[in-house]
């Protein structure tokens, strides 16, 4: 089907009227929300990118030598694309069945060459947005996971702030690796291009001390998603030492472990909760109840057959007096201003549990990606100049767990969140996007979920392993830099682009291009 962009009003008649389901409508809002199931017909490449990002379509553009779409059809799921371009680990490539013939495209060095013509041409490339919505949106953290989410929050049409606690943006990136690898002004580039999305940014503002979640809510901000890196990150910035309490009551085990328990950094309620921990529980244990505890609660995600202790800490945790649940994971806590006040936690048999909890206690080196919002029973606050805020009251809030990629569990500590930091930027602009969509959602009141038959890494699809009519092609090589001091790679030529592009097999869900031009496998 050929659409008018013109004419079409986006009433969806056709889409309904197909006889076929042939006519997918799409929007800005929907193609950052949808998450790939096995119905669509994806790529390979674009099944094994974490990010999602639209592979064959920007080879394809690069071939058709409009270097402009290209740019723009990364940046619907990619908004550092000049970064990416230099770093990424590029686990596309090893899913590409040109291997199968010869060498992978060299899918990345292609998304550097579209994203180094828009730098070069000093022509700032953006993806559509959705009409303003006037919502105003808070992220903490300005590395790439914040830095991303509130790029994809602008994009639905929100107005998000980002509250960095270091001068700089970019987190790790800034500082973890070699400046031949990626160069500062190349990572500059991409973060104003963020900017240019219609995203603002407040430095030096550490959560916990400059701002807090209840401050921030009656600000006028409907809601904030916190994404403060982990412990590297906090390393990188100076701050290792400190004991950080981003989230009222709540805190790392790294933090509690290693802090001075009579320094009063380290505050603890009488109703404790301690989230996974490991053969460190009982430790924990036993300094919460030195601190004033009185009722504990270890929640495992794992479930007694594979709980990460053995039988004898089980009998001393017991002993001291806590509560084990197995195969539970945290979804949501509640609290009033400063302060925590409960949980709730989800079982392996769906059902949900709340309670009391004044200090929460986290086996990980990171602050989990919740997005906290008022809570709906606090019905005496509006949006704008907060009521609550002008009259010195506290504000009720409630902190719910982003959606995450489908696994078989849920919750805080689950297989589908990071223990300490992404293993790869690229991952982290996935979970940015994500983060965003959930933040969507709940400002509207849709509920989180994975669609059915969501595509990941260990879902059985239908495929080829073996290819044929295909004329072996070498694949592009990288010109390097042999200057000291200079940028270790040059970049592909624009010949170069352009001869690489064209090794793409054009693949779709079972097919592929094939060499004469007379025969062609590729199916919609």
């Amino acid at each position: 089907p050929i659409v008018d962009q013109d004419k079409c009003t986006g009433c969806g008649a056709c889409e309904k009227s197909c006889p076929k389901n042939i006519i997918n409508l799409s929007s800005v809002t929907r193609r950052i929300i949808r998450e790939y199931t096995i119905e669509d017909c994806t790529t390979p490449c674009q099944r094994s990118c974490p990010a999602g990002i639209n592979i064959s379509e920007y080879i394809s553009q690069i071939a058709k030598g409009d270097f402009h779409k290209a740019v723009q059809v990364i940046k619907e799921r990619n908004p550092f694309p000049t970064v990416i371009g230099r770093i990424c680990p590029r686990p596309c490539e090893f899913e590409c069945r040109r291997k199968y013939v010869d060498e992978p495209v060299a899918i990345n060095f292609l998304k550097r060459f579209a994203a180094d013509y828009e730098r070069d041409n000093n022509e700032r490339i953006l993806p559509f947005k959705a009409p303003a919505t006037g919502r105003k949106i808070a992220v903490v953290g300005g590395g790439v996971e914040g830095l991303s989410a509130a790029f994809f929050s602008a994009r639905l049409g929100h107005e998000p702030t980002i509250f960095e606690a270091s001068s700089q943006l970019g987190g790790l990136l800034r500082n973890a690796i070699a400046s031949n690898r990626l160069p500062q002004d190349t990572l500059d580039w991409d973060i104003e291009g963020v900017f240019e999305m219609g995203v603002n940014v407040e430095t030096g503002k550490a959560l916990g001390k400059d701002v807090s979640i209840d401050s921030l809510l009656g600000e006028g901000f409907e809601a904030v998603f916190i994404a403060s890196g982990g412990w590297d990150n906090r390393l990188a910035r100076g701050a290792g030492s400190e004991v950080e309490e981003l989230i009222p009551g709540t805190y790392l085990l790294i933090d509690f472990m290693g802090a001075d328990k009579n320094s009063g950094k380290i505050k603890c309620g009488k109703d404790v909760v301690i989230a996974g921990g490991g053969e460190l529980t009982l430790d924990v244990i036993k300094s919460c109840k030195q601190l004033g505890a009185e009722k504990i609660n270890v929640l495992f995600n794992e479930n007694i057959e594979n709980t990460p202790v053995d039988e004898s800490t089980i009998k001393n945790i017991e002993s001291e007096g806590a509560v084990i649940v197995y195969g539970a994971g945290i979804s949501r806590i509640t609290g009033e201003g400063g302060d925590l006040s409960e949980l709730e936690y989800t079982v392996s048999t769906g059902e949900r549990k709340t309670i009391p909890a004044n200090t929460l206690v986290i086996a990980s080196g990171r602050f989990p990606e919740l997005i906290f919002l008022k809570n709906e029973s606090d019905e005496s606050g509006e949006s704008g100049e907060s009521d609550e805020m002008l009259s010195g009251k506290t504000i009720k809030w409630v902190g719910v767990e982003s959606c995450k990629s489908p696994v078989d569990d849920s919750g805080l500590l689950s297989k589908g969140g990071p223990l300490t930091d992404f293993s790869a930027a690229i991952k982290a602009i996935s979970a940015g996007r994500k983060g965003a969509a959930s933040l969507h959602q709940l400002l509207y009141g849709i509920e989180l979920y994975n669609p059915d038959q969501v595509i990941r890494s260990q879902t059985i699809i239908q495929n080829v392993d073996q290819i044929f009519g295909v004329m072996d092609i070498p694949r592009e090589i990288m010109p390097l830099n042999y200057i000291n001091d200079s940028e270790l790679e040059q970049g592909f030529t624009k010949k170069q682009a352009k001869k690489e592009a064209e090794r793409c097999l054009e693949c779709g869900l079972v097919c592929y291009k094939h060499s004469d031009d007379t025969l062609q496998y590729k199916i919609a």
